[in-house]
Order: C-alpha cells, then structure tokens, then sequence
C-alpha cells in the first residue's frame, strides 16, 4: 500500500511528520511518498520534492513564482502517473494542493484531505468547488465543518494535533537555568514567522518595539526562537542593525513560551503554540499593498488569531497592516507582563480556547482515516483486475 502526502510549508511538514510517525506506527508495510520538508523526510516519507524552494505567500509573490509551482505541479503529476499511489493526502497549502487534487482525480487516484483550506473565512465558494475532489475531509478546529457541511463534503472533526505536540522539552528550573533567566525578570518573544515575506513584514516594527522596551521596561529580556527554514545570520545582521538585545534561541521553544511574559507574534499556528502553553500574545498581520487591498474584498472575518476565532471574541490584542507598527506593539506588549489585570484575563480566555481543541491522539485517528480510505482503494484496484 502505497499513500503519497503533499505539505508545502513548515506547518504542513509538521503534520505531515507526526501523520508519517502514526501511519508507521499503525500499519508499519505502508509505503510513504511526496512532497514535504525535513521533518516529513526524517519520519520516514520519500520525498519526490522538498517545499523549501516554493515556500511563498502573498499575491505578488505567488505571481513572481508562478512558473516554478508549475514546473512542481507537473513534476508530481508525472510521479503520480508514473507510481499511482493508492491515496493523495493534502496536507494544507491549498491553492497548489487542490490544483494537485485535479491532477490525482483525473488519474483515479482517490483524494483525502488534512486541514482543508479556510472557507469558512474566505472564498467560501471553495468548499463547494473542492467537495467533489475528496473522499474525505478531516479539519483541525470544529468551526471550520459547517461551510463543508452545506458543501456535501464528507467531513469531521477529530482533535488537533498541537495538543499533543506542544509540550515543555524541560521542566521549569531546568529551562530557567538554560536561558538564564531569573524569576524577576520579564520575557518576551519575537515571533515573526517562518516565511521570508513574513520576517520583512514584520520583524522590523517588532524590532522597533524592542528598542521602547528595552528603554522603558530595563528589566526585560528578548528571545526569538529560530526554526529550521531561517536564515540565523540575516536575523542577526537585522537584530544589529536595531541596535537592540534579542536572543537567538534553536532549542527547547515550548518550555521557553511557557516561561515568557508575552510574545509579537505572526498570526497562524505560533499563537495557537503558545495558547497551549498560556502565553499572550499580540498578534500581528500584514500583507503587501497589494494581497492585503485584494484580501479585504474576499476575507469576511471579525478576528484573524485562532484563539479569539475560538472562542468568538477579541480577547487577545490584534493589530492588521497599519496598526502593526512599535509603539502599539509595545503598548499591548507591557499590558500582558506577569502581574498586570489584563493578563490574567487573557490567560483565562486561552484556556477556554484551547479546551475546544479536543482530546490527545488527533495525529493518531487522523491516520486511522487515512489508512481505512487507503484500504478501501486497495480492495477496489484488486476487485478491478
């Protein structure tokens, strides 16, 4: 049995790693192939192409790569046709993915899909265009089923995954001792996200707001946690030219959020890390002029933080596009310090949010889906020849 995963993000190479490890776990003869990263490699997923070099976001710049996705998209067309895997997994990433999703319909090769895209805030027209594609849907927040639902798409809810995985990797003293931090001082994260368009958006005005704090606020610390896909020697050729005092950290990101007052973080998947480990955020989005003038006419949404979406209100402070900008920043920043009112009500919010994340073992049922559709296809190829 042959199941090939499409993720073309870090996010998505995540997912795909921990759905690798419980489709091993589970049925250890399965074969797994794609397109994915490092982490999806490292569990054991033979990588057709690896989503570092199409790593991109934004209107503008999806158009200046335009010709590259295509030359990916007809390179794993060609694998599909060539090994007719028993199942595609579409792991997010979706305008490539469902392209993708086209292609393995045409070639009868069944479609599963893992965290569909966001109809639910945007172009809910996809969830009708993308419902006749797969077999099967399997979203990570419960208020993403009703727009599928209405669609006819077969879909469920299952838990998300983070629950597992966002776990401290050191106990509370170890982790103090690490970073050097003492219980008097204050810490706070910078993170500005994995994309090389998100890290130009907005370190700068995360930066900027680390100078106000670091004048007004001595006794605060600065950690940046550094994934993999970063680039560390141009994240410190920015940090120096702030002139400012920002640690670079590689190791141990859960236990660090789980010490830290607060974080300036990118919307996505962080904040929803750093919900489940009780850190605030402020979260910041910004986009070009121009993928933000051509969102506004397709996002119909009143928050854009998982943990406010959650729980259906503001809780946790938002900054978009012009907001996003150092004295705001570190305005909202210092109302989130340990001991002051509002963070305590936040923290409170955060735990509600990720209450409706569901169970552990998501990863685990996930796989459980896969494999019984990937079985299904299985029997029928054999009833067929």
């Amino acid at each position: 049995m042959k199941i090939m995963l499409s993720a073309g993000e870090v996010s998505g190479d995540l997912h795909g790693a921990r759905l690798a490890t419980a489709l091993h776990a589970q049925a250890p003869e399965v074969e797994l192939v794609g397109f994915g990263g490092p982490e999806m490699s490292q569990a054991g997923v033979r990588l057709v192409a690896d989503y570092t070099s199409y790593n991109v976001m934004g209107v503008w710049e999806v158009l200046k790569n335009l010709r590259r996705l295509w030359q990916l998209l007809a390179q794993l067309t060609a694998f599909m046709r060539e090994e007719h895997p028993d199942l595609l997994v579409l792991i997010d990433y979706p305008d490539f993915n469902w392209r993708l999703a086209k292609r393995a319909k045409a070639l009868g090769i069944p479609v599963f899909s893992y965290i569909p895209p966001s109809a639910w805030a945007w172009r809910q027209g996809r969830a009708r265009d993308c419902a006749p594609l797969a077999e099967e849907f399997v979203a990570i927040f419960p208020h993403e089923l009703p727009v599928y639902e209405q669609a006819g798409a077969n879909i469920s809810f299952v838990g998300n995954p983070l629950v597992d995985t966002v776990q401290a990797e050191l106990p509370e003293a170890e982790a103090r001792a690490y970073f050097d931090l003492q219980p008097e001082e204050h810490a706070v994260l910078l993170l500005p996200g994995s994309r090389r368009q998100e890290i130009e958006l907005l370190l700068p005005a995360m930066l900027g707001a680390v100078q106000i704090l670091q004048r007004e606020c001595p006794g605060t610390r600065f950690f940046l946690p550094v994934a993999e896909s970063i680039d560390k020697a141009d994240l410190s050729r920015r940090i120096a030219a702030a002139d400012v005092q920002v640690t670079l950290t590689e190791r141990y990101r859960y236990a660090l959020m789980g010490l830290a007052d607060a974080a300036m973080a990118t919307s996505g998947t962080v904040v929803m890390e750093a919900a489940l480990r009780g850190l605030p955020c402020v979260v910041l989005y910004r986009l070009s002029r121009l993928s933000y003038m051509v969102g506004r006419l397709l996002v119909h949404v009143e928050n854009f933080s998982l943990p406010n979406i959650l729980l259906g209100e503001q809780f946790q402070p938002e900054l978009l596009q012009d907001e996003v900008e150092p004295r705001r920043i570190a305005q909202e920043i210092v109302r989130l310090y340990r001991g002051e009112p509002q963070r305590a009500a936040v923290t409170a919010k955060l735990r509600q949010a990720c209450e409706r994340l569901g169970p552990p073992g998501a990863a685990d049922r996930v796989a459980a889906k896969i494999l019984a559709a990937a079985r299904r296809q299985t029997s029928h190829n054999e009833e067929a020849k």
